[in-house]
């Protein structure tokens, strides 16, 4: 049953400058609740609506986090993946101090808790954390998130063509608004408690897919060019560890066999559909489109 109430405390949504965090801070205030707290890292750089209370803290840093869960009872927990994993018993431990109701925004595949997948490993170990603290919990687990094809932003801006290894995996790649509606119901409401929610969008598509939706609601005109391994690997260690590269490419591989799941977990808890990639893309047109303040360059300057 809704909880129609502001008397059992604050809602907490950490990560709340990010895509997911960010979303539901702002679905939380389009319902009508006055009682929400974002924990960011750097108050003075958020940029966060009006109407939402701004804390500062780290959840590499439990002890900076006393401030932010003073007087919450219930936490939406979007967690740095394999950036404050070391922290994690700690900080969930700090967090379940006093809130009674814990929302984590997991990852698809993190109840095999497997080390081939690090990301999902991560979820897998911050799951059990939360299970055992004592907490209510929900599991929101996030299939591919479309927000992370912001990532080929650049190359798109820049020369119009996306490069990636393994065309042919196919991803049922998930709104950022979907998984904040899903958490949102388990936050708020008192009908999804105990439950593990595997939340994809609505259908499924390889990377050459995706750019042709992208260039179609851009306008745009993109190519997609194949790399192979190699290639990815020798990007891939610009960025991650050795041992989690080899990792992820693994992964990778495993999946181009076996695709990704479509589920119906957004309309089973939300009442409607699932928000199409064409949506999504709709709804980042402009993290697309060349600068216009840029000059002598499509790329951002």
């Amino acid at each position: 049953m809704e909880d129609q109430s502001e008397s059992h405390g604050k809602y907490l949504v950490t990560g709340a400058t990010g895509k997911v965090g960010g979303s539901a801070v702002r679905q939380l205030l389009d319902a009508g609740h006055s009682n929400v707290r974002a924990l960011v890292r750097d108050p003075a750089r958020a940029r966060l609506p009006a109407g939402v209370e701004v804390v500062r803290g780290d959840l590499s840093d439990p002890a900076s986090l006393d401030a932010a869960l003073d007087g919450v009872t219930r936490v939406l927990l979007v967690w740095p993946t394999l950036q404050a994993d070391d922290a994690a018993p700690e900080a969930v431990a700090r967090i379940t101090r006093d809130a009674r109701r814990v929302v984590y925004l997991s990852a698809m595949g993190a109840e095999a808790s497997s080390d081939a997948n690090p990301v999902a490993a991560s979820h897998g170990r911050l799951e059990q954390l939360i299970r055992g603290s004592g907490a209510e919990w929900t599991f929101v687990r996030g299939g591919g998130f479309a927000g992370n094809d912001l990532g080929w932003a650049d190359e798109i801006r820049a020369e119009g063509v996306v490069r990636e290894a393994f065309p042919g995996w196919k991803r049922s790649l998930v709104h950022e608004a979907d998984l904040a509606a899903v958490a949102l119901r388990a936050l708020t409401t008192d009908d999804h408690v105990g439950a593990a929610y595997e939340v994809t969008g609505p259908e499924n598509l390889d990377q050459a897919d995706r750019v042709r939706i992208i260039s179609e609601v851009t306008g745009l005109p993109l190519r997609f060019e194949p790399l192979s391994v190699e290639e990815a690997r020798e990007g891939y260690r610009e960025w991650l560890p050795p041992e989690v590269v080899e990792d992820t490419l693994r992964y990778m591989a495993e999946a181009t066999r076996e695709p990704e799941p479509v589920t119906t977990a957004v309309a089973e808890v939300t009442g409607r559909p699932a928000l199409t990639y064409r949506r999504w893309v709709a709804d980042h047109v402009a993290d697309f489109l060349p600068d216009p303040r840029a000059t002598g360059s499509t790329a951002r300057g």
